[in-house]
């Protein structure tokens, strides 16, 4: 793998970690630019969290180089610690202090001056949502405040590189959608976001890159669509008016599977946009009318299960009606 280290705000390879005989990490290779939000996927004991440790100099590796946000994980861990920020599975809040004196906590243990640590506190509460909640104890925040605060720590010494790992556990899909449109602010602004889930509709709206680890190795990597692409599955549902469409188009297709009784026939897609105009078109050209034309695609669900042994027979439909909420896209 060649790495542009001007250019990645992490990059690793060959990285290996071995707790005994148990195999943890088994040489994970991994690019990340700046400014990007990547997603590891992985089950339980996949590396994911191991991962995460080892970037943030929490553990080292056994093998295996890395550096983050330019500087080497072995020989300037302190300049990766000034540079990172780690929000973890379970919230490092202080249930005893304000949300206010928390992030004040902070200020100081980044040795930002009394001013400048009022300035960036007062910041930090305005972006988060937490000004009202400012002077009560953490104890009394509910689940999603108490998230926001716990990211709002992290950001106190504006990090540049960002490690949540499995942040949205436990959350409703309210607090859960705020903490998206934070993520997303955050990497407008620049910021790079090294994101674990087992969230897979969270890897798919804010991933520019996902990486899917099983057994501590990568066993595939791309966008979403990309990945989506990887796995069969996907068709094109077409329904007719009556039996002359349905006859004409089986003429035209060849080898397609029928619904008879719903006058449909289902066309094996990629999925592509570029798939799906040559099939309007060929459609059009013979004056083949569809009365209702769907696209059918595999979810992340389906990439993930079947790249970690555990295939899924049926796939996700999607959809651009906005009145459906099952994920099928329908053209009229």
């Amino acid at each position: 793998m060649t790495i542009d280290h001007a250019r990645s705000a992490i990059a690793v390879k060959g990285l290996r970690k071995s707790y005994g005989d148990h195999v943890v990490l088994d040489g994970l290779d991994l690019n990340v630019p700046q400014g990007t939000v990547y997603s590891l996927l992985g089950a339980n004991g996949a590396g994911k969290t191991t991962t995460v440790k080892i970037l943030s100099t929490l553990i080292n590796a056994d093998a295996g180089e890395a550096r983050v946000a330019g500087h080497d994980l072995t020989r300037e861990p302190d300049a990766v610690r000034a540079a990172i920020g780690v929000t973890g599975q379970f919230s490092a809040v202080d249930n005893l202090l304000t949300g206010e004196e928390n992030l004040r906590m902070m200020a100081d243990l980044n040795h930002l001056g009394r001013a400048e640590g009022r300035r960036r506190t007062t910041q930090l509460l305005e972006q988060f949502d937490l000004v009202a909640a400012a002077g009560k104890p953490a104890s009394s925040y509910s689940g999603g405040m108490r998230r926001r605060l716990d990211l709002a720590m992290t950001l106190v010494g504006s990090p540049r590189v960002i490690f949540l790992d499995e942040p949205t556990t436990g959350l409703d899909p309210r607090s859960r959608r705020s903490m998206w449109q934070i993520v997303r602010e955050l990497v407008i602004s620049g910021v790079t976001i090294f994101l674990t889930t087992q969230y897979l509709e969270e890897a798919d709206e804010l991933a520019d890159k996902i990486g899917v680890l099983d057994h501590g190795r990568l066993v595939a990597e791309g966008t979403a669509d990309e990945l989506k692409r990887r796995i069969p599955g996907g068709h094109v549902r077409l329904r007719f008016a009556d039996t002359h469409g349905l006859d004409a188009a089986t003429r035209l297709l060849g080898e397609v599977s029928h619904d008879n009784d719903a006058l449909a026939l289902r066309v094996p897609s990629d999925g592509s946009l570029r798939s799906l105009k040559h099939l309007i078109d060929s459609l059009d050209e013979r004056a083949i009318e569809v009365d209702e034309l769907s696209v059918h695609t595999p979810d992340l669900d389906d990439v993930f299960l079947a790249l970690t042994g555990n295939p899924k027979d049926s796939g996700t439909q999607t959809t651009t009606n906005e009145n459906s909420q099952n994920g099928k896209v329908t053209i009229r």
